[in-house]
Formats: C-alpha cells, structure tokens, sequence
C-alpha cells in the first residue's frame, strides 16, 4: 500500500484515544441505539451516502454485533481475528478481504497499533452498478449476488486470501483512496471500480479460504458454478467429483442444498443461456449452435428449448 496513505490510515482517532486512556471498551453509542448493538448505517454514513470507510477499532475487543449494511473489510497490514456467528474463527492477514452480509454476527479481538484494517461500509444499492457489470446471465454472480443481499435471512460471508493479486489489490487501494481523498465524482469511480474488483474476484474463487463447514460449502459450490461456467460443453459430474475429493452423491446434495438446483439443470441453464447468446448475437447455425454448447442429440435441444422459452430456435433468431 502508497506509504503516505498508509501513514494517514495508522492516525490513532478520538475514540482510540478514550480506550488507551483507561476506557477499555468500544464506544456503543458510536455505532447503536439498539440493546443487541445492531451497527447502524445512519450512523457510520453521511446522509444520502452509499460507501465509506473507516479503519477499525484497535486496542480494545470489539463485541458481538451485526449490521444492517454490507460490511467488507480490508487488512492492510498486521493481522486481526474475527469470529463469526459464534463458531467460524477467521484470521486475516495482510491483503485479506472479508465480505460479511447483514444477518452475520462477528465480534473482533484486540488488535495492536500496526493491525490496520479497513472496513467498507456499503448499502446494498451501491452494488447496482457493480452487478450490471457482470453481463448477462452468471450462476457464479448469482451466487455472490445472493450470498449479499439482505433478503436472504441466511448469515453469510466470503473470505478471498488475495495478497498476492496486484490486479484485486489496485482495486481495493484505488476506492480506498478516493472515498479517503473525497476525490470528485468518486460515486460513479468507486462503483465502477468495485464490478470490475468483482469481475477479478470471480476469476479467483480458489482463493476462498475454507475456514470452515459452511465457508466450505462456499467454496464447493463457487468451484462447482466457476467448473460449469468455464467447462460447460464437455463438463461432467463425475470428474468434476474426483477434482473436489468428492463423492458424486455428496456432491450431488451439497449442490442441490446450496443453490436449490441440480447439478443437471444448472448445466443446462448454462449451456441454453449461451446458446440465446449466440443465437442473438451470431450468424453460427442453429446446428452448430447445438454442438457448440454440448449438446449432440438436436432433437433434445430442439423440445427443451421450445418448452423454455416458448419458440423454436428460428424464431427466437428472428
């Protein structure tokens, strides 16, 4: 990280300054009015705000709680140990994100004066850009998408170890100075710049890291959806089991539990959404359009798409 931002980042603020003074606890009223410390976004953003930032709290155990925003936090050097729903103990360390949606309880221990990590304070709204940018139909972004958004009633959260990435790290960097800097038109930059740090990240889904169960069952399925994205004229179940170390019947249910569809009906969405594309925006045959999405028997492609969408191939064409 740029040397004169990290040294503005390092600044010890007003409410680190009450806890070395003999506080030794987290100002509540910073963050809630409510009993069960719901973080509050009125509180931690200006009025008519989506995104901001704020480096965390050292020096003292950040309690449990959970926020009613989309929190991502960023190490930027040191470490810090969050544990999340009660059970999930997640150390990051230096180029770590952690994205956490709203039904996720954490609490944070102690961290020393060189731990410095920011957190992102983001209002589901803000991601519209950013999700617009992943064109057209993804099973992986849907997977995010849903993984983020507030309806869901599910306590989620994804842990990329990308300190390696210079392209993810750029990115991060590059929000975090301009929302620091108040840099002008830094709305349109930054949500620009968060799609294009989920275009990277969606490349990096073996980045998960596999803390446990449930992060597991993460990267299981983020792997099945990228395997499906990428292989989906040749993609079979069975190697795809042995590549995981799994069984095709565990696999099999974990898939059907995680995304409520079957291995089969989500290769099928994929291999039909991309024969649409084609048929849109080629001059291929419909012919080759068939063989080309993995399908050898035309008379199959033929009666699912017709019950799909209503129309036969042609007419969809024209």
């Amino acid at each position: 990280m740029n040397a004169d931002l990290l040294h503005r980042l390092e600044k010890i603020t007003k409410e680190e300054e009450l806890i070395l003074s003999g506080r030794n606890s987290v100002v509540k009223n910073l963050y809630t009015t409510t009993k069960d410390f719901v973080v509050d976004s009125k509180k931690m953003l200006e009025k008519g705000k989506l995104i901001d930032v704020r480096t965390h709290t050292r020096f003292t155990h950040f309690p449990k709680h959970k926020h009613n925003y989309v929190e991502i936090i960023y190490m930027c050097q040191g470490r810090t140990t969050h544990i999340i729903n009660d059970l999930s103990q997640v150390v990051l360390e230096e180029g770590d994100l952690l994205f956490l949606n709203q039904n996720a309880y954490q609490e944070i221990l102690p961290a020393g004066e060189k731990d410095i990590a920011i957190n992102f304070i983001v209002l589901p709204e803000f991601f519209d850009v950013a999700f617009g940018m992943l064109q057209g139909e993804n099973m992986l972004k849907d997977f995010i998408v849903d993984s983020l958004r507030q309806d869901t009633g599910k306590a989620s959260y994804l842990y990329f170890k990308v300190a390696d990435i210079l392209p993810i790290q750029n990115l991060i960097e590059n929000m975090i100075w301009s929302l620091v800097n108040k840099q002008p038109n830094n709305h349109k930059i930054n949500q620009t710049t968060m799609g294009l740090l989920f275009l990277q990240l969606l490349n990096y889904t073996d980045k998960i890291e596999q803390a446990d169960n449930d992060t597991y069952d993460n990267y299981i399925t983020l792997s099945v959806l990228r395997y499906i994205e990428e292989n989906y004229r040749e993609a079979s179940l069975t190697k795809l089991a042995e590549d995981l170390n799994q069984s095709v019947y565990s696999l099999s249910k974990l898939i059907k539990r995680n995304t409520g569809h079957t291995y089969k009906e989500l290769l099928q969405m994929k291999r039909f959404n991309k024969a649409v594309e084609l048929l849109s925006n080629t001059k291929l045959t419909v012919a080759d359009i068939i063989a080309v999405v993995g399908y050898d028997n035309t008379s199959y492609f033929h009666r699912v798409f017709k019950e799909k969408y209503h129309m036969t191939p042609k007419q969809y064409r024209n």
